[in-house]
């Protein structure tokens, strides 16, 4: 679905690459998530794959189109929820679905279902500029949508809602990739990367470090824990122990076998964990 090889850029043309000789593909069907601090890269590649900058050096190809010549028809296997709202003010939510539909020529989902999908039903005839920039949030997400997109591109997008919105939209991403929508989805939030993601790749300084699978990263990097609770004396004891020590592989089963066990479960270690362990950089 995508196929990138030793892409570079450069704003200024003068040897200092926002990105930097970077390869990854992106196999279809898949949730694929890009992960880095501000200024790390993401927002430049994202551009160059879905025509917003033109490439300078390398391949790149999406959805079976080389950007270099980029064909219009491209355009309507894609959509695109950026981070930055940047809907039409003086139109209502109704009004800038409307009229980006037109600009398809494919098949377009109707704007009211997908407001209503997104719970901004009942402000559809409300003027987007009189919105919070979650609601300003909300509606570009619903517009990235409404061209079936094979190829979806989100940038953030879970960023500035309330928790109960975020998991909406969360939810919607992944019954959309049920139904075969291949996703890129740019992040520096590792909660949502580790919840949706089949594989990520973190990249820094335009350069990228690794791409995996959330689950064999915590495998490679991550210690294997579990933390016990238990009453021993009329008191509550709290430990951490290895699974993979013997010691504490015994000290576990005597635990188990001689006290009330209160709450017990293991300890991973978190993406942001493993990306400051594997970068040395914090997600800022």
């Amino acid at each position: 679905m995508i196929k990138v090889k030793n892409l570079k850029h450069s704003y200024n043309k003068d040897g200092k690459y926002a990105v930097n000789d970077i390869s990854f593909e992106v196999k279809e069907g898949e949730i694929f998530g890009f992960l880095g601090p501000s200024g790390a890269g993401k927002s430049t590649t994202q551009g160059i794959l879905t025509g917003l900058l033109q490439i300078q050096e390398g391949e790149v190809e999406v959805t079976g189109y080389n950007v270099r010549k980029i064909d219009n028809k491209m355009f309507n296997k894609i959509g695109m929820s950026f981070e930055q709202s940047n809907v039409y003010s003086k139109m209502s939510a109704l009004e800038n679905l409307e009229f980006y539909r037109k600009l398809f020529d494919v098949k377009t989902r109707e704007p009211q279902d997908l407001i209503n999908l997104v719970g901004l039903d009942g402000k559809e005839n409300k003027k987007a500029g009189e919105f919070s920039k979650g609601m300003k949030h909300r509606l570009t997400f619903a517009r990235s949508m409404i061209n079936y997109p094979e190829l979806w591109f989100l940038d953030e997008p879970t960023t500035g809602l309330d928790p109960a919105i975020a998991s909406k939209i969360k939810n919607i991403i992944k019954e959309e990739n049920e139904k075969g929508t291949t996703i890129f989805l740019t992040t520096h939030n590792m909660h949502i990367a580790d919840e949706l993601c089949d594989r990520v790749a973190f990249i820094v300084d335009g350069e990228i470090k690794l791409i995996d699978s959330p689950r064999n990263l915590k495998l490679q990097y991550g210690d294997k824990l579990v933390e016990v609770e238990y009453v021993m004396d009329g008191k509550t004891i709290k430990e951490k122990l290895s699974t993979v020590m013997d010691d504490d592989k015994k000290k576990l089963t005597y635990i188990i076998e001689h006290y009330s066990i209160e709450t017990m479960h293991t300890k991973e270690a978190t993406l942001e964990e493993i990306f400051i362990k594997v970068t040395g950089r914090e997600l800022v």
